[in-house]
C-alpha cells in the first residue's frame, strides 16, 4: 500500500482513539503492524501533536481563561485551582516517562505489551463505569490529592494498550468528578504531557510531506472525536463500559492470535 494512504489511515485511527477511551497507542501498534508500516516513535508523536491541536481548539476558552488568571495572579480563582492541578497532575507520567524512555520505546514495538494493555484498559474501565459515590457525586471536592491520583493512573498509559483518557476519565470519575469535569480535566491533562513528548521527540527537525498531511487529518478527526465524547458518548458513565468490552475482546482477539 502506498505510503501516504497508509499514513493517512493511520492519522484517522489516532484521531478517533486518541480521545475514545481505548488507547491510541495500542491501535497504533497493530494498525502499523498490519498495514507494514514502519513510522517509528517520530511519526506517532507527531500524529499525537495533531489530536493534541484539537484539544486546544475545543478547549480554547478554558485554557485562556486558565492561564489568564494564573498570570494575573488570580491564583484562588477556579481556573487557577484547574490549571495547577492539572499541572500537578502531570508530574508523575513526566518523571516516570523521562526516567524510563528507553523502556517505553521498546514496549511500544511489542503486540504482546498492547494485547496486556488492553485487556487492562478493559477491565479498569468496567470498574469505573460503577457508580461509586450516589448520593455524593459532584459534591465531594476535587483537591490535589485525587489530581495526583489521576496523574498516578495515566503512568500506566506510558505502555501501548493502556488508554490514556481511558485512565484519566475512570479514575477522575472514581474520585468524584462528573462525566463532563472528567473530560475536561482529562483531555486538559493531556496538554503537558503529549507537548513535552512533542518537544523531547520532535525537536525542530522538519516534518516529511506525508507526516504534515497526517497530522492535519488526526487533527480534524482528533476534533471530532471530542466533540462526540463530550456531547454524546460520555454523557453517563455507564457507557465506559462499552469501551471497556471493546478493548477486553480486542486485548483477547491479538492474544489469541500471537499464541496462534
Amino acid at each position: 500500500m502506498n505510503e501516504l494512504i497508509s499514513a493517512l489511515l493511520i492519522a484517522v485511527v489516532q484521531g478517533l482513539t486518541e480521545w475514545l477511551p481505548v488507547s491510541s497507542s495500542g491501535h497504533l501498534v497493530v494498525v502499523e503492524r498490519l498495514l507494514g508500516f514502519e513510522g517509528g516513535l517520530f511519526f506517532d508523536v507527531a500524529l499525537h501533536f495533531g489530536t493534541l491541536m484539537a484539544v486546544f481548539v475545543y478547549f480554547g476558552r478554558e485554557i485562556t481563561d486558565i492561564i489568564e488568571d494564573i498570570l494575573k495572579g488570580k491564583w484562588k480563582s477556579e481556573n487557577a485551582r484547574l490549571g495547577f492541578l492539572i499541572l500537578l497532575g502531570t508530574v508523575p507520567a513526566a518523571i516516570v516517562g523521562l526516567l524510563f524512555t528507553k523502556v517505553f520505546e521498546v514496549a511500544f514495538e511489542s503486540l504482546t505489551i498492547a494485547a496486556l494493555g488492553f485487556g487492562i484498559t478493559g477491565v479498569f474501565l468496567f470498574i469505573a463505569g460503577m457508580d461509586f459515590s450516589r448520593s455524593g457525586r459532584g459534591k465531594r471536592k476535587f483537591g490535589w490529592k485525587e489530581s495526583l491520583g489521576v496523574g498516578i493512573a495515566q503512568v500506566f498509559a506510558l505502555f501501548p494498550g493502556i488508554s490514556r483518557s481511558g485512565m484519566t476519565l475512570g479514575s477522575g470519575m472514581i474520585f468524584g468528578l462528573d462525566e463532563k469535569q472528567a473530560i475536561r480535566f482529562s483531555f486538559l491533562m493531556s496538554i503537558p504531557v503529549i507537548l513535552g513528548a512533542n518537544i523531547l521527540t520532535i525537536g525542530n527537525r522538519a516534518l516529511p510531506a506525508e507526516m504534515i498531511w497526517a497530522t492535519l487529518v488526526a487533527f480534524i478527526v482528533g476534533l471530532l472525536a471530542i466533540h462526540l465524547m463530550y456531547k454524546y458518548l460520555l454523557t453517563n458513565r455507564k457507557n465506559l463500559r462499552w469501551f471497556g468490552a471493546y478493548a477486553l475482546i480486542l486485548g483477547i482477539v491479538i492474544g489469541v492470535t500471537l499464541i496462534l
